[in-house]
């Protein structure tokens, strides 16, 4: 009897000329609600025009050629009218669909793409992947989808507290999230260890607090005590850049929520105003990383910095919601603090927990005063949470399901599967240094925000999800791109597509390797992650047969089975790997994958029984 043994290493599976079907298949990425394939197909040249009638129609039409020209370098003409070779974007308020759906319609004849204005922007990030280029020529097939997203918050947050990323690459993350149809980008803007941005009426915390002197090298524990490597690093986005962002980001889609951290996570702003600790200094901006116990206190004059902070950051982000931070918060120093002993008394709390929630209430308040909303981590919780408070919910589910159930919005980002800081393989040696942890892409994309133990109207109020890029170890712009991609795909399913019409293998096999390729050509250095492979009892000799399936879709693998290293000089695998006879001995089969713009992987190992 036929036996087979299969290995599943994370990604794909199927043979060499399956990666070929995948690489011209019909796929979008997050899966659509509805595709169905039509007869023939639509010819894009230089002479097919845009018919954008509206400001919402034409702002999109300038997004399209936007990403048009950065994927294949030139524009296509806009007009109010026109009858045939067209692309028509129709945001006519007459078009009843629900917010962010879309209708994409392609025949022989054009391109038509029907929704609100956000809805016909992801038509047009559909259309982008639909997009067939062979032999100079740029068709699309025959199509009609209809879409929208399961959750309406489907968000990514990037954290340029530990290390500063500049606007170039702030806005290609933008884009590529716009791609995925994200469209909340949380930005984590000050911690311990740097703030980040330009406030008017506190010039200090740009001149001392977005610097720091040093910053440990290596992992966490890797030294005791710690090596530093003596350089000066940080930085800070101006005002008229954050507004540049926030106008970037909005349209493709997407808006910004600002973080602040407060109370605790505040050293590097206590460096620069240190009347505003407890006490306890001299403070300097942090170039470690950790929870550290230096919080603000709980005076008059931190609630005036903070108001102020707040004011210009509402001046500057439109949004609805700032996120307020609260998490980690040591409260060692309120212990011994005159001050915050005092205002428990006065305000009959029972400890420091009902402090830090008095104290958030007080922020919220302001907000709510000013037309804005809190968003705060899990801790906010502890000790009572604020009347109208968002929970975003970290230490795994549990604090989003007790505010769920409280009345309380959430969103839902779990580290046990949102935390794309965490490393990508078991093996840490293959791999660059990570903070920690084991996130592969299987456990983003099989996440369900919605926890059983709501109930549907409880359900409700689970307003979507995110993904989080904690960012200790991650300094420079290749290395956060690796860490966020593909994983931030898998994250784009989990938010738009229901949990019902998502299937991994399918996103595996077909959706994933077209994008990602896409995706190359662009320049995003995601990660080229393990490939299928596949092993099977040959009837015919009676030994192994290894089949090995690229993620990308045209890659080419390379592999040893001797125990030597494997590069781009090794055997080239094509079609399949019979393996000789070792009496019971096993082998380890190494390989590495090479994309079609010469990328290769990390080697991957697979021991072969």
């Amino acid at each position: 009897m036929k036996k087979a043994l299969s290995i599943i290493l994370l990604l794909l599976s199927g043979s060499m000329a399956f990666a070929q079907q995948a690489e011209d298949a019909i796929t979008i990425v997050p899966k659509p609600v509805s595709v169905e394939k039509g007869a023939g197909e639509f010819i894009i040249s230089k002479r097919t025009s845009i018919v954008a009638k509206g400001a919402d129609a034409q702002k999109v039409a300038a997004m399209f050629n936007y990403f048009f020209n950065k994927r294949y370098g030139f524009v296509l003409p806009i007009t109010n009218s026109a009858t045939t070779n067209t692309i028509v974007l129709n945001t006519a308020s007459g078009i009843k669909l629900a917010d962010e759906a879309y209708e994409l319609k392609v025949n022989a004849r054009g391109i038509t793409i029907s929704g609100e204005r956000g809805g016909v922007f992801y038509g047009v990030q559909s259309l982008m992947q639909l997009i067939h280029e062979n032999d100079k020529q740029l068709s699309v097939a025959a199509i009609t989808v209809k879409d929208q997203p399961n959750f309406a918050y489907r968000g990514l947050m990037l954290d340029v507290g530990r290390h500063f990323f500049d606007i170039p690459e702030i806005k290609k993350i933008l884009d590529v999230m716009a791609s995925l149809k994200l469209n909340r980008f949380h930005w984590h803007l000050t911690d311990d260890q740097g703030w980040r941005l330009e406030i008017k009426k506190y010039p200090k915390l740009t001149s001392i607090s977005a610097w720091r002197d040093s910053t440990i090298i290596g992992g966490y524990g890797d030294f005791n005590p710690f090596i530093y490597d003596g350089k000066r690093s940080g930085g800070f986005y101006t005002q008229d850049q954050a507004r540049e962002i926030v106008k970037y980001a909005a349209d493709r889609n997407i808006v910004v929520i600002p973080e602040i951290e407060m109370p605790g996570h505040s050293t590097a702003v206590l460096a620069a105003y240190p009347e505003l600790g407890n006490g306890t200094g001299p403070y300097t901006v942090k170039g470690y990383w950790g929870v550290h116990y230096t919080i603000y206190n709980p005076d008059e004059p931190t609630f005036k910095f903070l108001e102020d902070v707040l004011t210009e950051v509402m001046a500057i982000f439109p949004g609805k919601d700032i996120h307020i931070g609260g998490d980690e918060v040591p409260k060692d120093e309120w212990k011994k603090s005159a001050i915050a002993q005092k205002l428990i008394q006065e305000n009959h709390l029972k400890n420091e927990d009902e402090l830090q929630s008095w104290f958030i209430n007080r922020i919220e308040k302001f907000l709510n005063k000013n037309g804005r909303n809190l968003i705060g981590w899990d801790e906010i919780l502890e000790g009572g949470l604020s009347p109208n408070a968002t929970v975003m919910s970290w230490r795994g589910e549990q604090g989003g399901i007790d505010a769920a159930k409280q009345g309380h919005n959430v969103i839902m980002t779990p580290n046990s599967n949102m935390y794309v800081d965490h490393a990508q393989a078991k093996d840490k040696t293959t791999e660059p240094l990570a903070i920690g942890g084991f996130l592969p892409l299987d456990v983003v994309y099989n996440y369900n925000p919605l926890p059983a133990s709501l109930t549907s109207d409880q359900q409700k109020h689970i307003l979507g999800v995110q993904a989080n890029m904690w960012t200790e170890y991650v300094a420079t712009n290749n290395k956060l791109e690796y860490m966020l991609f593909p994983r931030v795909a898998a994250l784009a399913e989990v938010g738009w597509t229901k949990a019902e019409n998502k299937d991994y293998k399918n996103f595996t096999q077909n959706e994933l390797p077209g994008y990602l390729k896409n995706m190359e050509a662009l320049g995003v250095n995601y990660r080229i992650p393990e490939a299928d492979v596949v092993v099977n009892n040959d009837p015919q000799t009676g030994r192994k047969k290894v089949t090995i399936t690229p993620f990308v879709a045209g890659s080419t693998v390379y592999y040893t089975i001797d125990g030597h290293k494997a590069d781009n000089t090794a055997d080239l695998y094509s079609g399949s790997i019979n393996m000789p006879f070792t009496n019971g001995r096993p082998l380890t089969l190494k390989y590495v994958i090479v994309t079609p713009g010469n990328r290769m992987s990390n080697e991957f190992n697979v021991a072969i029984q």
